[in-house]
């Protein structure tokens, strides 16, 4: 591969990283501790309106305890999208819940609302949108859905770091919400999740689950698990949350220059009143053709790109449910990241016009 291969994604790692985890190395208490606090604390205040915020040690965690801290358990039904990573359906049926999956709006591939409602039955408890590539879900009409039926609304955002609709950050409308942390995200701390709740209850159940059950020591209150996030990570964090803005600022900027430019492909839509953090920049190719498109990008061009996701979660082997979801099966036959991130300059972004563009005009 040419030295001048533009990655699909590329984690920023800098000297104050660097600097954070030489100092809690030097501190020598590297396990859960005030590093963890602080970033709570900040998290909370640039993201999340104030709202509780508990680190945990992987996004997958963050759903999993959130879930149960929310009173998930056996008998119960989540509605989820099919069309997402599968830590989303997994978390769920880690609690002995049954994951029920709908289909997604095939404009900004999150949940449809109205095969959400479709899916309601009298074991449903919840919906848990996604805001898949950090476009933020339908949160009023599904939250309004969840408020006619009496059902729980909580939020996959491990994409949306900043996101937010008609002026409300996502991760401030459900029960609970996620943000992971994970090395590719629009922020990392290495690796980790964030769940954020208005519910001082919630929150304390969290913090007890990610701890063994305890909140002093060896006083086990409930049955918990080894879910803490270490000082490590956090300090990694810290300096994270200060640049995202930044960074965030710089994702929209060259999704701007892309669809101003790209032609040929269907470029991301974004609905009113939403800000959208192109956690992904996702195009759609031809039916037939996108796999092919994506060779061409790296071999001819040398430019990464990545499908998220070819395989529907409905139709994975640990789930396997016959259902029909059209616009699901669409997106996983057509959709194409390309790269978006804060590294980009002018010239990659030039370099990745003029290749689509080209393939575009070729049929790849």
């Amino acid at each position: 591969m040419s030295k001048d291969f533009i990655p699909a994604a590329r984690p920023i790692i800098g000297e104050e990283e660097r600097a954070a985890v030489d100092a809690v190395l030097a501190s020598g208490m590297l396990a859960q501790g005030s590093e963890v606090a602080a970033f709570e604390q900040e998290f909370s205040a640039e993201l999340l309106d104030g709202r509780h915020a508990v680190a945990v040690n992987s996004g997958t965690s963050g759903l999993h305890l959130g879930l149960l801290a929310a009173g998930i358990g056996p008998g119960d039904e989540v509605i989820v999208p099919s069309f997402t990573f599968a830590a989303t359906a997994n978390s769920v049926a880690l609690t002995g819940a049954t994951p029920v999956f709908a289909d997604i709006e095939p404009q900004h591939y999150c949940l449809d609302p109205a095969s959400v409602a479709a899916a309601v039955t009298d074991r449903t408890r919840a919906i848990m949108p996604v805001h898949l590539y950090g476009h933020p879900a339908d949160l009023d009409a599904l939250g309004a859905l969840a408020a006619g039926r009496g059902l729980q609304l909580f939020e996959d955002a491990a994409q949306a770091h900043g996101a937010s609709l008609n002026g409300r950050p996502a991760g401030t409308f459900g029960e609970f919400a996620m943000f992971s942390l994970y090395p590719t995200k629009n922020m990392t701390s290495g690796e980790g999740g964030m769940v954020s709740t208005a519910d001082d209850a919630v929150a304390r159940r969290l913090r007890l689950l990610r701890n063994q059950g305890m909140e002093r020591q060896y006083e086990n209150e409930l049955v918990g698990f080894n879910a803490r996030m270490t000082n490590l990570h956090a300090a990694i964090g810290r300096v994270q949350l200060r640049k995202l803005a930044g960074w965030t600022a710089a994702r929209q900027a060259n999704a701007a220059f892309l669809s101003a430019h790209l032609e040929g492909v269907a470029t991301p839509s974004v609905a009113a009143g939403a800000v959208h953090v192109y956690h992904q920049y996702t195009i759609r190719v031809a039916a037939g053709e996108r796999d092919r498109f994506a060779a061409a990008l790296k071999d001819e061009y040398s430019i990464g790109s990545g499908v998220y996701y070819p395989v529907p979660n409905h139709r994975l082997p640990s789930f396997n449910r016959s259902i029909d979801l059209p616009h699901t099966e669409s997106a996983a036959r057509e959709v194409l990241s390309l790269p978006v991130h804060p590294s980009l300059d002018a010239e990659d972004l030039d370099r990745i016009v003029t290749a689509v563009n080209a393939l575009a005009k070729a049929g790849a």
